[in-house]
């Protein structure tokens, strides 16, 4: 369980990360998007969460590799 505080910061973080992506011309998928949600939500930490952006991005979920290479 996470505080309403944290959740608040990690709901910012991906609203920032959003943006971030739309700003260069991308649209996150229904995946990505639900991911996203589960971390807002605290069910997952931010490595379980780029682990798994990285799995379903079709890249090695372990590698150090950067998201957008």
């Amino acid at each position: 369980m996470i505080t309403p505080e944290e959740r608040q910061r990690r709901q910012e973080a991906v609203d920032f990360a959003r943006g971030s992506v739309r700003f260069e011309g991308f649209v996150l998928s229904d995946e990505i998007e639900a991911l996203s949600r589960q971390f807002v939500e605290g069910d997952m930490t931010m490595p379980e969460l780029m682990e798994a952006i990285r799995r379903v991005s079709g890249l090695d979920p372990h590698s150090r590799a950067s998201i957008s290479s």
